[in-house]
């Protein structure tokens, strides 16, 4: 993991955002009844006075990001299109008409907060005369126009129009005159994330391509939040219109998920019904119909390599195995028992299995001396079982001083041999915050050649420090780095000046930088890096630069780097990320709970938060 999140929290608990996550029953149908038994009646609250005449919708909305009426009562009339009362405490209504106030920059719809035990029970189609305060809902922007403290007054039945919306709006402003509408959406959308879909019943949508980390692809500042803006117009969370968390089941989803049916993150949607919600600061619709035809992303086979020296670079996800006597459960990081540690290890080992490193790089396994009882040992020895006559490897970690992971190297004994002893850097920026790098000398046997690799961990995004702590450069210079990058700048520099330095003692131009560096492709320390001569493997193979590793709020981009010497440039054969982890849904990781199903199988898939990355160095063509 990068720091963004640990095992399996993908984002903070609904209760720190603004709506408080109640443990509710089933979202009620737009299309149906309230079909729960009839509460008693609780206390009737005295009405609110309007001031003035009755309002339309769109005049409460305004053209604004905010009401002109923020703070006033008003009378409004309209017709509900979403009864989400059971799941958000409210419902929707909207003009029957449509552009009452004749402005098509305003918005018709409007959010009414309403409780499940209130009288009367509201239904769609129902035509509602509503007084209430008119307030803005929402720490950040996007804000939800709503009213609360309301009274009601059934009128009868009317119809309503939902609006196609068959792209995005032309800029991302302009989802505000949408807020609180019915929408149909014929798609197609593709899911550009689904990280929090069993959580929160969530996924990240676009109209067009995927969204892209904007550092990933521009440089931070300006090109980047070009990027950013452009993600906000395309871009739409799709809700299940509850609030509880870890739904037993995905109502929208037919057929459900499965791995038959895994709804990665690159399959396209057709067909997609609700109502626009400005909620946890960021637009969503909430659903108010199953979602229509589903065009399922394959899961990649394993890519075919080119013979030669392969090296991959792999974050475990926090691998930690209690005492390594089947105790010691739930650990700091990882699995929270000993049957969910063994799910974790066996899908290591199928990846492992899979790909064969000669080297392998490997990030966030639990700080432990290594023996057979320690997270490590433990995942070589079952590695080599799975293999039989074929399993060689041996585990190489070095002196890693304080955290509760580090970074080790397994090589394949009968592919590569040890040069010297493994060596790691433990001062400047790597004594607190990045793990220290490990360094080791090896021999690819075929070739007679010589090679140092290192394995690296920098310093994560999150977790920012507080104003006047550390380098003025670690708080979030809103660039689109998030915090800490000066840090992750020091590391990078250290690093270079470190290998420069020869600190395996071999003597030899071939250097090889592995792991998962926390910074995206054009952020500052990658950029330092290629400066100071360093070669990014995957473009110099010609790889498409929109390869990604990691997918973080629906964005996806590359935090994981293979960086050669310039005398190994020549000789990369092969680079490429094997997408197996990063677009899938986190249901069918190794983990036991809040599983609606367990869907869980010892496959290469679900694994990690990040994919591996593999490179293959053929060093015959290596330079002198």
């Amino acid at each position: 993991m990068t720091g963004f999140r640990y095992r399996d929290v993908n984002a903070a608990p609904r209760a720190a955002f603004l709506y408080p996550r109640l443990a509710i029953g089933l979202l009620l149908s737009l299309g149906l009844a309230a079909c729960e038994p009839t509460p008693m009646p609780g206390p009737v609250a005295q009405p609110p006075v309007a001031k003035g005449p009755p309002r339309s919708i769109g005049d409460v909305q305004g053209p604004a990001a905010r009401s002109p009426y923020e703070g006033q009562t008003v009378t409004v009339q309209g017709v509900v299109t979403g009864n989400f009362v059971s799941g958000l405490e409210g419902f929707f209504m909207q003009d029957a008409s449509g552009a009452e106030d004749g402005d098509r920059a305003t918005s018709d719809g409007l959010f009414v907060s309403w409780k499940r035990d209130a009288q009367p029970k509201v239904r769609r189609g129902e035509r509602l005369s509503v007084t209430g305060r008119v307030v803005e809902l929402g720490a950040r922007a996007p804000t939800l126009t709503a009213l609360v403290d309301a009274r009601i007054e059934v009128l009868g039945r009317a119809a309503v129009q939902a609006t196609t919306l068959s792209r995005a709006p032309a800029r991302a402003a302009d989802w505000e005159a949408l807020e609180g509408m019915w929408l149909r959406l014929p798609g197609p959308l593709v899911i550009s994330g689904n990280a929090n879909l069993s959580r929160f019943g969530e996924l990240h949508m676009a109209f067009g391509e995927r969204l892209r980390a904007p550092t990933d692809i521009a440089s931070p500042g300006a090109k980047a939040q070009a990027v950013e803006d452009e993600n906000r117009r395309r871009g739409l969370i799709i809700d299940d219109a509850r609030g509880s968390e870890y739904p037993n089941r995905l109502w929208f989803l037919d057929p459900p998920l499965s791995n038959e049916n895994p709804l990665r993150a690159g399959s396209l949607v057709y067909g997609v019904e609700g109502v626009l919600d400005a909620r946890h600061g960021s637009w969503r619709l909430q659903l108010t119909e199953k979602l229509g035809r589903i065009e399922q992303a394959p899961r990649p086979a394993m890519p075919v390599l080119p013979k030669g020296l392969r090296l991959v670079s792999y974050n475990l996800g926090n691998l930690f195995n209690g005492n390594g006597r089947g105790g010691g459960f739930p650990t700091e990081r990882g699995a929270s028992s000993r049957q969910e540690y063994q799910r974790q290890r066996d899908k290591h080992v199928a990846v492992l299995a899979a790909l064969q490193p000669d080297i392998a790089a490997l990030s966030e396994v639990e700080n432990e001396p290594l023996d057979e009882r320690s997270a490590l040992g433990d995942l070589v020895a079952a590695l080599n079982r799975a293999l039989g006559e074929a399993g060689d490897y041996r585990a190489v970690v070095g002196d890693s001083p304080g955290g509760p992971i580090q970074v080790a190297l397994i090589y394949r004994a009968g592919r590569v041999g040890v040069e010297g002893e493994a060596v790691t850097l433990t001062t400047g920026p790597f004594a607190h915050g990045s793990r220290p790098p490990l360094a080791q000398g090896f021999i690819d046997f075929p070739s007679g050649r010589q090679l140092t690799v290192v394995a690296n961990h920098f310093k994560s995004k999150g977790s920012c420090p507080e104003s006047g702590n550390g380098e003025a450069g670690d708080l979030d210079a809103a660039d689109g780095q998030g915090c800490w990058n000066a840090k992750r700048v020091a590391s990078a520099r250290a690093l270079d000046l470190w290998m420069k330095s020869d600190p395996t003692g071999i003597d030899t131009p071939h250097r090889v930088l592995l792991g998962d560096f926390n910074a995206y492709t054009r952020e500052d320390p990658l950029r330092l890096l290629r400066s100071l001569g360093w070669r990014d493997a995957l473009p110099i193979r010609g790889e498409d630069l929109r390869h990604h590793s990691f997918v973080f709020n629906g964005q996806a981009g590359s935090l994981d780097h293979a960086l050669v010497s310039p005398s190994l440039a020549g000789a990369i054969t092969a680079a490429l990320v094997w997408q197996i982890n990063s677009d899938e849904a986190e249901v069918f990781d190794y983990n036991l709970e809040r599983r609606p199903a367990d869907l869980y199988r010892a496959e290469p898939f679900a694994t990690s938060d990040h994919d591996p990355l593999v490179m293959v160095l053929d060093l015959e063509r290596a330079a002198q």
